[in-house]
């Protein structure tokens, strides 16, 4: 009781990427993907840009961005859709220059954060490690 009820994803505003807070990249089957550019970047895409249907991606246990695979109304990505994201996030990270690297995936509402943590610092519920190699499209 009291609670506040979130919005539904279709009461939402349609959002508009900042390009000056993130990097934006489109891929097959347009699918939008978005990257934070600092720690307070990957705040705000990680905690306020999200809906909790995107996919969200960070490389495992080493520096990096957040990353998000911004959900579509009735479809799903596919399994090569979510390595291309895991990819980027592999790619904008500190291990670039490995073959493969695990890349921690899970939905953006299992993303939050411990009061007083340092910006770009997050707590991730669940998720999935994916194995991919650093790549990153063409903007």
């Amino acid at each position: 009781m009291g609670a506040k009820s979130k919005k539904s994803e279709k009461d939402r505003p349609e959002r508009q990427i900042d390009k000056k807070r993130m990097r934006h990249y489109i891929l097959d089957g347009d699918w939008n993907v978005v990257v934070g550019k600092t720690d307070a970047d990957n705040d705000f895409i990680s905690l306020r840009f999200c809906h909790g249907r995107d996919y969200w991606f960070h490389v495992d246990n080493l520096p990096g961005s957040h990353v998000l695979l911004l959900f579509k109304e009735d479809e799903e990505p596919s399994r090569s859709t979510l390595e291309q994201a895991a990819a980027i996030a592999a790619w904008h990270s500190k291990g670039r220059k490995a073959s493969r690297i695990g890349v921690t995936m899970t939905m953006a509402s299992d993303v939050g954060k411990r009061k007083g943590a340092p910006a770009g610092q997050v707590t991730v519920k669940g998720g999935k490690i994916l194995k991919v190699k650093p790549e990153c499209p063409e903007a």
